[in-house]
C-alpha cells in the first residue's frame, strides 16, 4: 500500500532525510515518533506529495508519487485523508461546512448525497448534535474529532495523522487515539501516525518507528520497541534505563 524507499531529502545543508525506509501494507497502523524537528512531519509531506525526494522513490497504491502530474496527485490525494495538527479548520464555516468542503471542491456530488456523507462520518466521531456550530463553539477535542471527519469524508484508503493528540487534555487525547483505533478495525484503514505521546502510538500501532537524525532508530511492534536495549531509544520513550 505505501512504499518509502531509500529516501534521501535536505534543505541547505540540513540532511533531514538519510536513506528512510519503511513500507505499510492495506489495513495496517505505522506510528513514528521522534524528537522535536527530527523530519518525521516531513516524512508526511512526501506522502502527500507536497514535498519530492532528493532521491529514492516513494510509491502509494502502486503509484510513483514523483511522476504523478497535477491531475495524478489530485487523484492520489482524493484517496488519502490528512488530520492536521491543529486541526486547521475555518473559523466562519460550520461544521458542516468544514466537513463538507472537500466533497463540494473535489466532486460532483449532489447537495443531499453530501449532506448523507457528512451526517454519515459526524456519526463515526459522535459528533451529529454539533453540525450547525462554529469551530469556535467547541471544544478543542471536538475540533481535532471534527478535522477527522473532514479527512475521512472522501472515504480515504489511507489516512494520515499529525499530532493527533497535540493540544488534548489526557482525557480527550485518550479518547481519539480509541477513535483512530476503533475506525482502523471497523473499516480497514491503512494509517501512517506521527506523535509525541507514548499512550497514543501504543493504542493505535501495529509497527512503532522511532526517528532521529534522518534515520529510524528501531521499528517494529510497540511492545518489542519499548523493551529494546538501545538506550537511546528508552530515553527517548521514558522506559526506566538500567
Amino acid at each position: 500500500m505505501i512504499e518509502f524507499n531509500d529516501v534521501f531529502k535536505s534543505f541547505g545543508t540540513q540532511e533531514v532525510l538519510q536513506g528512510t525506509q519503511f513500507t505499510v501494507e492495506k489495513g495496517q497502523s505505522l506510528v513514528i515518533m521522534g524528537p522535536s524537528g527530527s523530519g518525521k512531519s516531513v516524512i508526511l509531506k512526501h506522502l502527500i506529495g507536497l514535498l519530492q525526494p532528493d532521491r529514492g522513490a516513494i510509491r502509494i497504491m502502486g503509484k510513483d508519487v514523483a511522476k504523478l502530474d497535477r491531475d495524478g496527485l489530485q487523484q492520489l490525494r482524493r484517496d488519502m485523508g490528512y488530520l492536521f495538527q491543529h486541526s486547521a479548520l475555518i473559523n466562519w464555516l460550520s461544521v458542516f461546512d468544514n466537513i463538507a468542503l472537500p466533497l463540494r471542491e473535489t466532486t460532483s456530488m449532489s447537495e443531499k448525497d453530501i449532506e448523507e456523507r457528512v451526517m454519515h462520518v459526524l456519526g463515526l466521531v459522535r459528533l451529529e448534535e454539533a453540525r450547525i456550530k462554529l469551530p469556535g463553539e467547541i471544544s478543542g477535542g471536538m475540533q481535532k474529532r471534527v478535522g477527522l471527519a473532514r479527512a475521512l469524508v472522501t472515504k480515504p484508503s489511507i489516512i494520515l495523522y499529525d499530532e493527533p493528540e497535540a493540544g488534548l487534555d489526557p482525557e480527550m487525547s485518550t479518547s481519539v487515539s480509541r477513535m483512530m483505533r476503533r475506525l482502523k478495525e471497523e473499516h480497514g484503514m491503512t494509517s501512517v501516525t506521527v506523535t509525541h505521546s507514548v499512550n497514543c502510538a501504543l493504542t493505535v500501532a501495529d509497527t512503532l518507528a522511532v526517528f532521529e537524525k534522518g534515520k529510524f532508530l528501531i521499528s517494529g511492534p510497540p511492545t518489542e520497541v519499548l523493551n529494546s536495549d538501545n538506550q537511546r531509544v528508552r530515553e527517548f520513550l521514558g522506559a526506566p534505563i538500567d
